[in-house]
């Protein structure tokens, strides 16, 4: 199947935005836009022009603000009212208005929603679709018919339901995209009715999938296999309740497990970026373990992949993370051992080849950390602390150690609360103190730390808290409850991760505060090999 024959349709502007939660302005779309066509996706759906006016206003800006190199822009909207013409019908102006190369029309192709939703006949809503059909092709427009609940209205009513698509292509619809829109239907009924249509009218068909039954990149896949040409979805697979085909994993699976050339040469390797760079425009950030793009989508955790893994990384993954734009990361906890080590030293740039009882002692000592409540995940610049300690007994940089800390927390007549920290320090043998107030306790612990360290040591003032999370309780290995605190820390330019583990919540922050003073405070010289900082994503980073 040649690329060029295949068309990839995204509709994150007008679909994907009915999520829950989900709302973008006019500048927001078009930054989606110029994303989506950077990718080299075939089809921008860009909204309803008519009956939304955002959308309205984004087809009236996108003609002198939005120059698409690979993607065509297409306007979406409904086949004339019942009773009206084409010509006259409001709507139907309004998508020539808007001016796009390619029209999507939606119509309905199941019996119950022509007579209960349109409230008109099969005949008229057969009618509906053949003249507004022509009525665009005759405009000059490419035209996709999106036939609405196809799947179940073939199970109902297969007569009907392939006469809607007969009509739509006899009246130039270049494609009709058969639509799962209660996303109810298996990878083998979509396969089934697909090769049904296929053989039964010749029609060119396209797939529109939901996700309701967990099923949408597969019923997509499935369609492809049976003979579609066209698939729509979504980016992360935004869309209203469950969500649509997730765009990026169809693409994928489309080059590397079909073959077909779905983005122009080079783009996959771009689709994590543009996956981040969209999800911070909507404010909805895909899942970790989201295929290909996800955090977690080549994370390993276990011992034993982490044993496979160095010795072929193609033994626990089914492509090369960098084919999409993503990187292999490896978690170190109480699952893992010395090949675990090993990788994740070798990830954060650390040489341990010849530091085979370094290695060995540092394994055991995470999992006795572990076992006392600690967690390493998510706290690469802690790890990195523990590893430099066993491959050098000589640390360089200060020595900073808790000696105390108190916080005081008050509310003010409004009921606002208002924390006071004071922290004592020793700082090679020698006692500092430091004050510092915030909303909450650990912002006033995170000022006071400040407050005694930055005078002597002017690098810390560009460390900033970005996160933190408490865990209660956490059981250690004694018995004791626990509190558990991962904090995420930026210097500007990289995050820096960390873990405490103590009796206390606060005390538990100040002890992974004090991880990223260390860390920053220690001489670069002591990272063998240079590596890239512990969490090393860009401190604005992906979402």
């Amino acid at each position: 199947m040649a690329g060029q024959d295949f068309q990839l349709y995204d509709t994150t502007l007008r679909d994907g935005t009915q999520q829950e939660g989900l709302v973008l302005s006019v500048d927001d779309k078009l930054a989606v836009a110029r994303y989506l066509d950077s990718l080299g996706v075939g089809f921008i759906e860009g909204g309803w022009p008519g009956a939304v006016p955002k959308d309205t206003e984004f087809f009236r800006r996108a003609a002198t603000e939005l120059y698409l190199d690979n993607a065509l822009l297409a306007a979406f909207g409904a086949t004339r009212r019942p009773g009206t013409s084409a010509a006259t019908d409001p709507q139907v102006r309004a998508l020539l208005t808007a001016e796009t190369p390619v029209v999507t029309l939606v119509a309905k192709s199941h019996p119950r929603h022509v007579e209960l939703a349109l409230r008109t006949t099969l005949a008229e809503n057969l009618a509906a679709i053949g003249s507004t059909v022509r009525h665009l092709v005759r405009a000059g427009r490419r035209v996709f018919l999106d036939a609405e609940h196809f799947f179940d209205g073939h199970r109902t009513n297969r007569d009907y339901a392939l006469e809607v698509a007969r009509t739509a292509a006899d009246a130039g619809a270049e494609t009709v995209v058969l639509c799962d829109t209660n996303g109810g239907s298996l990878p083998d009924e979509v396969g089934t009715v697909v090769t049904d249509t296929i053989r039964s009218t010749g029609v060119p068909i396209g797939v529109h999938c939901h996700d309701d039954s967990g099923c949408a990149v597969a019923n997509s896949m499935a369609a492809v296999a049976a003979g579609a040409r066209h698939v729509q979805g979504t980016v992360h697979g935004y869309g209203e309740r469950c969500g649509n085909a997730n765009l990026l994993t169809l693409a994928a699976n489309l080059i590397l497990k079909r073959g077909v050339p779905v983005l122009p040469p080079g783009r996959l390797g771009d689709m994590v970026a543009v996956g981040r760079s969209i999800a911070e425009i909507t404010g909805h950030s895909p899942a970790a373990g989201t295929p290909y793009v996800g955090r977690s989508a080549f994370t390993h955790k276990a011992g034993l992949h982490a044993s496979a893994l160095r010795r072929d990384s193609a033994l626990y993954q089914h492509i090369d993370p960098l084919d999409v734009g993503n990187t292999m990361r490896t978690l170190v906890s109480d699952m893992g051992g010395r090949s675990s080590i090993l990788l994740k030293s070798q990830e954060l740039g650390y040489d341990v080849s010849a530091a085979g009882d370094a290695v060995a002692r540092l394994a055991t000592k995470v999992k006795e950390l572990e076992h006392r409540g600690y967690s390493f995940e998510s706290a690469d610049t802690s790890f990195a602390l523990l590893l430099s300690a066993e491959l050098s007994a000589d640390q360089g940089g200060p020595a900073v150690d808790l000696l105390s800390w108190r916080v005081s927390t008050d509310r003010n007549d409004t009921g606002r609360a208002r924390s006071a920290a004071s922290v004592r320090l020793r700082v090679d043998d020698v006692p500092v103190e430091g004050a510092g107030s915030g909303d909450t306790p650990a912002d006033a612990l995170d000022r006071a730390v400040h407050h005694a360290l930055d005078v002597s040591f002017p690098r810390l003032r560009r460390l900033q808290l970005a996160d933190h999370q408490v865990r209660l309780p956490v059981g250690g290995s004694d018995g004791r409850v626990l509190a558990r605190v991962l904090a995420s820390f930026t210097d500007g330019s990289e995050r820096l991760n960390t873990v405490g583990v103590d009796r206390d919540a606060n005390s538990a922050f100040v002890q992974a505060l004090l991880d990223a003073v260390r860390y920053l405070l220690a001489p670069a010289d002591r990272h063998l090999g240079e590596p890239r900082p512990p969490g090393h994503e860009p401190a604005a980073a992906a979402p």
